[in-house]
């Protein structure tokens, strides 16, 4: 169970990864491919988008990213539930402006058909 537990820890640290360069990146493939159909992703802001909101924000440049890295990461396994809190770090670019942007983050993976796809996130000051 341990070594299991440590493969899917790294699994999971590796999609949370992905996930980071496919946003910066603005691989929409990527994008797709890590993220659950049924995917709640809250902003600090309040806002909550769906899969569909979220990556046409990034495809069309409404939400853009000059650098953008994960901090501090903790991850907890529960099952096919991956529970991974962070710091979210980056100089993002709203309407052309560079938005320094630090908040924590709370993200949920799910294992599903053997790979681990986002299902919610969640952003906050602090």
């Amino acid at each position: 169970y341990v070594a299991a537990a440590t493969t899917d820890e790294a699994d999971v640290t590796k999609a949370v990864d992905q996930l980071t360069q496919a946003m910066l990146h603005k691989d929409i493939a990527q994008l797709n491919a890590l993220t659950a159909e049924n995917l709640t992703y809250g902003h600090s802001s309040g806002t909550i988008q769906d899969k569909k909101a979220f990556i046409a924000d990034l495809e069309t440049g409404k939400s853009a990213f000059n650098t953008l890295e994960m901090l501090n990461q903790k991850i907890t396994l529960s099952g096919d539930v991956a529970l991974v809190r962070n710091h979210f770090s980056a100089e993002a670019v709203n309407s052309g402006k560079v938005v320094p942007t630090e908040i924590e983050n709370f993200q949920i993976w799910q294992k599903q058909k053997g790979q681990w796809l986002l299902i919610g996130r969640q952003a906050f000051r602090f």
